[in-house]
């Protein structure tokens, strides 16, 4: 069953009546091959292509329950979907499915399936890629307190945050391209592969026409690397999801709050709590990301079957391949939204700056205090004093520094307030920049 939140478009790609469908496509490509080769009589093609017209079949229920009705008897959903296309056919159906092995339809038909998903996947991509992009150049001066460790390290640009993830949607891409280049792959080669009933050249004619290339060497089966290289690359851009949610949910911490998704208009966030906004979009996302990992771990483990081909991966795939295509559209096109209308506090990003009482800067002083002739270990030791004080006195970094007297020893005052400059930090943004978006940088 499509999930009731998917996108009508996806949800279409993977509804029954679009398998049929596609099931259809190919019988007709190879009949349109068997012309070609002077097997089938263009007269019949031709009744065969007005009969079995995928775009009049599987517009009303009917058709679907037909093959239902047979499928019960014959326990075969192929069978079941040749029977029902026969009576409506007629005659001439007997060229139909000539020569084929089930799976030569079914893995033909799910390529063409994939592919189109993994087309739409694309363009969701490729939309929030350049939402990143915006958002970068939005918050390029914007600076806030980059942490490590959950813990204060040094200032960094807000708008770095975005220029990150814009460089790895950017890596998703790349890898979706070449995965879709490995999953636009069919096969019309027989039982085991060995074109015993069929002419290779069948096969190149019928999968051109679908826009295929044909797999250079298969079982009764496709080949099953390809599906679980496509199921990882949806996995790592649910990752990529992932990783950008739960930076959002830190950032809206009640501590932080530096940046929180929208709440709209009548939204509530807790029915005790009236005062509560939750991430709760983020928070879906993330645990949508663990479904779509899991997913393809069984992709992996479909990829081992018995000599020529079992049966073991077909129900496994009937669930994991529509399910994750579902998912990684749902949540790309989630987090565009989130992305879009992020609220973001600036003030709250320089208050919490100021939480550390200038520690950020214990690096810089450090750097200076060697440059004045200390080693790392004196100096280390000077500067990790002052900062502890600092810590746990509540008391500002730089006027314990001024107050030292080994400190001044070594630095002027003029020495120490210079290096408590916070756009030292983000001098070198625009390079960064340059190196992410080019000349736009």
């Amino acid at each position: 069953m499509i999930p009731r939140y998917t996108r009508k478009e996806m949800g279409d790609i993977w509804s029954i009546e679009n398998k049929f469908r596609k099931w259809l496509l190919v019988e007709i490509a190879v009949c349109e091959a068997w012309a070609e080769l002077g097997k089938i009589p263009k007269d019949a093609l031709l009744e065969i292509k007005e009969k079995a017209d995928p775009l009049k079949w599987f517009t009303t229920d009917e058709d679907i329950k037909r093959i239902e009705e047979i499928e019960a008897i014959v326990k075969h959903d192929v069978v079941a979907f040749l029977t029902a296309v026969a009576e409506k056919v007629g005659p001439v159906s007997r060229y139909i499915h000539m020569g084929l092995t089930s799976y030569d339809v079914v893995d033909t038909a799910l390529a063409l399936q994939m592919k189109e998903a993994a087309e739409l996947i694309m363009k969701d991509l490729v939309k929030l890629k350049e939402l990143f992009r915006e958002k970068a150049f939005q918050y390029k001066d914007t600076i806030c307190m980059g942490r490590t460790h959950g813990v204060h390290a040094e200032p960094t640009s807000f708008g770095l945050r975005f220029a990150l993830w814009y460089e790895e949607a950017k890596r998703n891409i790349e890898r979706l391209a070449s995965a879709i280049e490995r999953i636009s792959v069919g096969k019309i080669s027989g039982a085991v592969g060995t074109f015993s009933n069929i002419p290779p050249e069948l096969e190149e004619i019928a999968l051109k026409k679908l826009g295929l290339k044909p797999e250079p060497i298969s079982t009764q089966v496709v080949q099953r690397d390809r599906h679980a290289e496509f199921l990882s690359v949806l996995a790592l851009i649910a990752a990529m999801v992932e990783k950008i949610a739960v930076e959002i949910r830190h950032l809206q911490r009640t501590e932080v709050l530096e940046a929180e998704e929208p709440f709209t208009a009548g939204q509530k966030g807790s029915s005790a709590m009236p005062h509560k906004r939750n991430p709760v979009g983020c928070e879906n996302l993330s645990g949508l990301a663990r479904l779509v990992r899991s997913n393809t771990i069984a992709a992996y483990e479909n990829i081992a079957l018995w000599h020529d081909r079992d049966i073991s991966h077909s129900s496994v795939e009937r669930v994991i391949i529509p399910d994750n295509c579902i998912l990684v559209d749902y949540m790309l096109n989630r987090l565009y939204g989130i992305i879009k209308d992020l609220k973001v506090y600036p003030e709250r990003m320089i208050k919490n700056i100021e939480l550390s009482y200038g520690l950020y800067n214990s690096q810089r002083i450090l750097l200076a205090l060697v440059e004045k002739g200390l080693t790392r270990e004196e100096a280390y030791s000077i500067v990790q004093s002052k900062a502890m004080q600092s810590w746990n006195e509540g008391k500002p970094f730089m006027e314990l520094l001024l107050s030292d007297e080994e400190v001044m020893k070594y630095l002027t005052e003029d020495e120490i307030k210079s290096i408590f400059d916070l756009n030292y930090y983000t001098r070198h943004i625009e390079h960064i920049y340059r190196r992410v978006f080019g000349d736009e940088g």
